[in-house]
């Protein structure tokens, strides 16, 4: 996991890893999941007919303010200036980690300067402290203290109350890129949940931290390990809460983002950078897209439901429809569940696919396709390049849709790499929704390469 953490802090000077790998392997950590069409953008505020809620809050993470330059203060300004737009009477911001880089002073001092600018005064600040923050060399007890004299706050861990409503906030102790949660933590969030339960057993309680907890939500592979059991036992008996965690810088336009079996959790995504699912063509940091992406949410509390937004702050519009949880909450009716999508994706009758020949090397094709549609979302295309010589598949790769880019690409074009010389393939292409569902028909051309 060092290996991996070090990846991520060198992202944008790393080249980008193009996949390779044995398709298996790539599609068993593909778990399966529901919800979009490959091309929708909801450009239209989801909230413009309902009535009044009772508390709005936005919810944003991983910042990532450097100590010099001016794109990650944009992006930052940006962000706080739509959400104040679109939210100008917010109950609470709140920040859920790695509002720094590495966790310098310099950088505290950054962030805290547009925040305090930006920030609605009637607005709870509520900070939580991600593993970024704790990169600065010092002992994990001076990160701590210097996170809480920068931002003001009393304590990486506490617990408000807000118009009736409990949020409980969770300090990761350490700069471990998964995150630790002492049992000592774990005990304290479970009295808090038992207050806010003996309050009110029927409202929803917020619970935010920076790790996602493993095996929940889509990129939680990058959470909570350490007392990962104790901290989701802690939680099952509370089905009204709901975690929002960001650090996997994990895209919203994926349903996976929101998961519910026990509880409810649900990921932030960035305003930094984008990171995503290994052992892509596109690699896990797709270089002509990754520091465009920019997003958060905007939670809105209404009496019998919770309603979360996504916004695409690089764009300025939504992604796909708002989640919404219907309260007094019952674990038999959560909708956002692992099994809830069972139908696959498919392509239209008059989908296209070619192969662009002035991009063909001795090694390389080029394919050109319309993409696939699906009830939730087409995430990957399983791709197989087959000699037509010997009848062998010679490559396997998957490839992301790149529902990640507004506007999604359409057609899709793609670089089939690794290939033999003067050889004559039949490339196939196959479309998989975030479920793992997929699709029936598939796309088929012939292509040769050049002599080396």
């Amino acid at each position: 996991m060092e290996k991996k953490e070090s990846r991520r802090r060198r992202f944008l000077k790393v080249s980008t890893f193009v996949a390779g790998v044995a398709l298996v392997g790539i599609l068993a950590s593909s778990f399966g999941h529901p919800l979009i069409e490959a091309a929708t953008k909801d450009r239209i505020s989801p909230s413009k007919h309902n009535k009044k809620p009772e508390l709005v809050f936005p919810v944003i993470s991983d910042v990532h303010i450097k100590e010099s330059g001016t794109s990650d203060l944009k992006k930052f300004e940006t962000a706080l200036d739509q959400l104040n737009r679109l939210a100008p009477k917010q109950d609470a911001l709140v920040t859920v980690g790695d509002l720094t880089d590495h966790g310098r002073v310099e950088e505290y001092d950054r962030f805290m300067s547009v925040y305090n600018a930006k920030k609605q005064p009637q607005a709870v600040s509520m900070l939580a402290i991600g593993n970024h923050d704790y990169g600065n060399g010092l002992s994990a007890a001076d990160a701590q203290k210097r996170f809480l004299d920068q931002t003001g706050m009393k304590s990486t861990q506490y617990h408000k109350v807000i118009k009736g409503y409990h949020f409980i906030v969770m300090g990761t102790e350490d700069g471990r890129i998964e995150g630790t949660f002492s049992k000592k933590q774990i005990a304290w969030l479970s009295e808090r949940l038992k207050q806010a339960k003996k309050r009110d057993p029927q409202k929803p309680i917020f619970v935010f931290h920076h790790q996602p907890i493993k095996d929940t939500l889509y990129g939680s592979e990058w959470g909570i390990d350490i007392n990962r059991d104790l901290l989701y036992d802690t939680l099952k008996d509370y089905p009204q809460v709901i975690t929002f965690s960001g650090h996997t810088h994990y895209p919203l336009e994926d349903p996976r983002i929101i998961h519910q079996k026990d509880f409810t959790s649900i990921g932030t995504s960035t305003l930094s950078y984008l990171w995503l699912d290994a052992g892509r063509i596109q690699g896990e940091v797709p270089q002509d897209y990754a520091d465009t992406l920019s997003q958060g949410l905007i939670v809105k509390v209404y009496k019998n439901k919770v309603k979360i937004e996504r916004r695409n702050f690089h764009s300025n519009g939504w992604s796909g429809k708002p989640f919404e949880i219907q309260y007094p909450v019952k674990k038999s009716h959560f909708k956002y569940t692992e099994t809830r999508d069972r139908i696959k994706p498919r392509f239209k009758y008059k989908s296209a696919i070619s192969v662009v020949k002035e991009k063909t090397t001795a090694t390389d094709l080029e394919i050109k396709f319309d993409q696939a549609v699906d009830n939730t979302l087409v995430h990957d295309y399983k791709i197989e390049a087959k000699n037509m010589k010997t009848g062998k598949v010679e490559k396997e790769f998957l490839a992301f849709s790149e529902f990640y880019k507004d506007p999604v690409p359409n057609p899709l074009t793609l670089a089939i790499s690794g290939l033999t010389p003067d050889t004559q393939y039949q490339i196939e292409v196959r479309a998989i929704d975030s479920f793992g569902n997929a699709s029936d028909r598939t796309l088929k051309v012939i292509g040769k390469t050049k002599r080396s």
